[in-house]
């Protein structure tokens, strides 16, 4: 269920892939496609995106490019630098960014949403058909619109 094919990541990279980074690059993808889908949403593979297979593509070609995760090296005493990206080092992950424009394209970004909240077994009271009574004196003003349907 991948978005891209391997031949679509073998020509992102600058190098020929053998037997077992072919390998490897094929589970990247299906990585970058489990993330894309749970980010996301699942979208049929004819039917997704060009952009969830842009970005699938860009994960995964992060990936095969720096599999360690590594964000520095140094030839002389064989230092070795880990990147600051926490548990998502040396793996196939979505940067930030990525994962909003994914949420975007699915349509499930967070937001704000107005939620209609009641107590536990209420019911409307309809007194007097739904009129209330005014500082003014006169007659009551029509709270609802009847007595049936409150609102």
């Amino acid at each position: 269920m991948a978005y891209a094919t391997l031949a679509d990541l073998t020509a992102r990279l600058d190098w020929d892939l053998d037997d077992d980074e072919q390998r490897i690059a094929a589970g990247a993808l299906e990585d970058a496609s489990e993330l894309a889908a749970a980010y996301g949403r699942d979208w049929p593979d004819d039917r997704a995106p060009r952009l969830v297979r842009t970005l699938v593509l860009k994960a995964a070609s992060r990936y095969m490019n720096n599999p360690n995760g590594y964000t520095q090296s140094r030839a002389g005493d064989e230092t070795l630098a880990w990147s600051d990206i926490g548990r998502d080092a040396g793996t196939v992950f979505f940067t930030h960014e990525e994962k909003r424009l994914l949420e975007g394209l699915a349509g499930t970004r967070p937001g704000l949403t107005s939620v209609v909240v009641s107590s536990w077994d209420s019911r409307i009271r309809v007194t007097d058909g739904g009129r209330v009574p005014v500082d003014y004196g006169g007659d009551r003003f029509p709270l609802y619109g009847d007595s049936v349907s409150p609102w």
